[in-house]
């Protein structure tokens, strides 16, 4: 210990420690000086005043309102121009209290208009290659955008309108007061983009001429009008994504004859639209415990290599959505496998081409299936029909929408493919069908507030990867990954309490950090029991409404009696990182004032204690002091010693034992170990301490210490732990459950952080994949035979 720890001597040789005399003041003089900050004020100040609409519980209010938007829409394919034309109805109903004198629609596809603001705004800079896609986006030359034919009301008389970039403006004949509706038609068309978006667009396939669409924000579409904003009608920057209210949609899509769509909600014509064997298939998809498949490839590969001249209209249906979108292709397969949540039937599906295979027909709609699974038990069951995953150019990465989404994940021409590319399309999948839960039926704020959705489905995410495999390789919750973000320079950060148009590191703010915090709040602050219900008490409360910050921050609080405020506060609108520092260890061990045993401690520390580096020389360099040379200068003192036991040292401790309790007198036999830990809060974060020691014994305990340990200074502070056992080493954050930015201040006595580097001489070519190193031997994944389709062909 002597090696390890700053010993505190006291001057008193026999007598109480100095360590159980001075405890209190120690402890207090460390809990009460002020630091300067509060980083525990509550958040009152900050969240928006309750009211009978939404509560201070974080619950709807009594009065609690929200729009509805009910659409007929028909939309036309063309696929030898990659144009969509359409017409809709829209009957908008105005459950506020206010009167409306006009209607906002989104218009999003302007994001791709040459006037788009979003162009204008963007900044870049040049490098010395410039790849021709880049130029393209340059130049500007895409002609996107939609382009409005006409917009009526009753008797297909026009109304006024006003379009300012991804908005317009109708204004009402007459102003639409509460409880009544509104019904007005819309005609427009517009070009499919290629490759310009993450979100929706086309993909052209070389070798066979065909393309696979991916269909969205296809429409103009109602803008949100809600208690706590009005109008939410930000313009459509390309960040922020898209806040919509609910309600029914039937949709009809024209497309080519040989072409499979798919889209949000059920289909109401299959008996037009599929083949007898097709229809059979779907049927036997509702009893199967693995996915049938209803467009076999077989099927696929000869719709590829024809060109249908005439085309076939696809209906589909949905009730009480805030959205919906569609995919079309001759390239689709399609498998299917119904399962039941809360005891109704979920049909989950895939589309891809054969392109996808073997990952997509083997993983595809078994993740489907495992998300609405786990998802359900997280958060509440999913009350929609069907959970589609689409294979196409949503790439990289993937996109939400009711019911369906557009998923990225292929593997090498030859079939084979990394770990990485299984991992990373599953992942995206089960994050993609997670959406359904946030934010399309939990509806927040896209537009305003990214980290709503993708955050807390992100942490949602996290929970299903890992309930679908043991050490599952989830990416976006990982403690290396937020550290490496959080400590980085501050002037590159933004809180995550910013709008999603003004926050600088996209991913990293809105999806990484936000996730890591919820399973910090759910594996250290609050605890598995308390988290999940709170959680699930925000997914009940609000499932299709429209909750704020303030509604889920107080929802979390209200179902599970924790003050989260500091955490809020911290991790959501600031900046500030978590680095505590273990600075130092001081350790003691309770006298027993017996004269006899004192001494002799104190005899044995002075015998071993290493003598100073003067003090070794001078018994070499100096041959005679003036006391040998001069005897007679001696007195009592050059020969008293200080540790003999003396008769008056045992008559002291005899009356000392005297003024104790029977309870007292044994404490001073005790052999327990007290430690002094000296913690410095370097990053600004409070967080909770948490403490591995291990004993001389080599076994470890953990401790967790509560965040409140700094409510008085949250800069620095002490904190005194009793052992049985002595303590050889203590570790901060063993596990990483705070996202310690700097782990090398986090061990007393101080530990290297071990590391190792690569040598090499020149670039060599990238490692095949396993896979393909295999391949001669176990022969290409997509020579496995095809399973046969259920029910045969026409």
């Amino acid at each position: 210990m002597r090696n390890f720890f700053r010993l505190l001597r006291t001057s008193r040789t026999a007598g109480v420690c100095g360590l159980l005399a001075l405890a209190g003041p120690r402890l207090a003089a460390a809990q009460t000086t002020n630091s300067g900050t509060d980083k525990f004020a509550q958040l009152e100040t900050l969240l928006p005043t309750p009211n009978s609409y939404r509560t201070a519980s974080g619950a709807p209010g009594k009065d609690y309102w929200q729009q509805r938007a009910d659409y007929d829409i028909h939309v036309t394919l063309d696929d030898a121009k990659q144009a969509i034309r359409g017409r809709e109805t829209i009957t908008y109903t105005n459950r506020s209290p206010d009167v409306l004198p006009y209607l906002w629609l989104q218009l999003d596809q302007n994001l791709f208009a040459k006037n788009s603001i979003t162009k204008a705004t963007q900044v870049g800079q040049l490098q010395e290659k410039v790849s021709f896609q880049t130029l393209e986006l340059l130049l500007n030359d895409f002609d996107g955008g939609f382009k409005i034919e006409s917009v009526t009301g009753a008797g297909g008389k026009a109304l006024q309108t006003v379009t300012n970039y991804t908005m317009m403006r109708i204004d009402l004949p007459t102003p639409l007061r509460p409880g009544q509706s509104f019904s007005f038609h819309v005609k427009w068309h517009y070009n499919v983009n290629g490759y310009r978006t993450n979100r929706e667009g086309y993909e052209y396939f070389p070798e066979d001429k065909n393309y696979i669409y991916e269909i969205a924000c296809f429409y103009p579409r109602m803008a949100v009008y809600s208690d706590n904003q009005g109008w939410q009608h930000k313009q459509f920057l390309g960040n922020g994504e898209f806040t919509l209210p609910f309600g029914d949609y039937r949709v009809s899509i024209t497309a080519p004859a040989d072409h499979v769509v798919a889209a949000t909600g059920t289909l109401q014509n299959a008996s037009q639209v599929l083949t007898v064997a097709q229809q059979k298939r779907l049927e036997q998809a509702k009893k199967a415990t693995k996915p049938v498949l209803i467009v076999s490839q077989q099927e696929a590969v000869k719709a590829e290599a024809g060109r249908a001249t005439g085309t076939k209209t696809w209906t589909y249906a949905a009730k009480n959505v805030r959205d919906f979108a569609w995919a079309s292709s001759r390239k689709f397969l399609w498998d299917a496998m119904q399962i039941r949540q809360n005891g109704q039937p979920v049909m989950c599906m895939s589309y891809y081409p054969k392109e996808g295979n073997p990952l997509w027909g083997q993983y595809s709609t078994e993740a489907v299936a495992h998300a609405i699974k786990t998802y359900s038990k997280f958060t509440i069951p999913y009350a929609y029909p069907v959970a589609i995953s689409v294979h196409g150019p949503v790439n990289p990465g993937g996109m939400e929408y009711p019911m369906i989404s557009f998923n990225e994940g292929r593997p090498e021409k030859d079939g084979t493919y990394s770990a990485q590319t299984k991992y990373s399309m599953i992942s995206v999948i089960i994050h993609e069908v997670g959406h359904n839960f946030f934010p399309m039926i939990v509806n927040s704020d896209e537009r305003q507030w990214t980290w709503m959705d993708e955050g807390l489905n992100s942490f949602v995410q996290l929970l299903t990867e890992q309930e679908w495999e043991r050490d599952f390789p989830s990416p976006r919750c990982g403690p290396g990954v937020a550290a490496a973000y959080m400590r980085t320079d501050k002037s590159l950060q933004t809180p995550i309490m910013t709008n999603s148009e003004s926050v600088l590191q996209f991913f990293n703010n809105a999806y990484l950090k936000p996730a890591t915090a919820l399973n910090i709040l759910r594996e250290t602050v609050m605890g598995r029991e308390l988290f999940d219900h709170a959680f699930k008490t925000y997914a009940q409360r609000w499932a299709y409404k429209h909750p704020t910050p303030a509604d889920f921050f107080r929802t979390m609080e209200d179902a599970s009696a924790v003050d989260l405020d500091w955490f809020w506060r911290g991790w959501f609108y600031t900046t500030d990182h978590c680095d505590i520092s273990l600075e130092g260890v001081k350790a003691y061990q309770a006298s027993t004032a017996d004269p006899a045993v004192e001494k002799a401690r104190a005899q044995q520390l002075l015998a071993t204690a290493a003598p100073s580096l003067s003090a070794q020389r001078n018994a070499t360099d100096i041959k005679s002091t003036a006391i040998d040379e001069k005897p007679e200068l001696k007195d009592f003192y050059n020969s008293y010693n200080p540790l003999a036991v003396t008769d008056a040292d045992q008559q002291r401790y005899t009356t000392y034992l005297g003024t104790l309790t029977d309870e007292q007198r044994q404490r001073l036999g005790d052999s327990q170990n007290f430690y002094e830990l000296s913690l410095r809060n370097v990053g600004g974060l409070v967080m909770p301490v948490i403490v591995q020691m291990t004993y001389a014994d080599n076994t470890t305990e953990v401790q967790t210490i509560p965040a409140e340990i700094w409510r008085k200074n949250n800069a620095q502070v002490t904190k005194i732990i009793v052992t049985k056992q002595p303590v050889v080493s203590f570790v901060l954050d063993p596990f990483q459950q705070t996202v310690d930015t700097d782990v090398s201040n986090n061990a007393f006595p101080r530990q290297p952080a071990y590391s190792r580097f690569e040598l090499f001489e020149q670039q060599q070519a990238a490692a095949p994949n396993p896979m393909q190193s295999a391949a001669q031997t176990l022969g290409s994944p997509r020579q496995t035979p095809e399973p046969k389709p259920v029910g045969g062909t026409r």
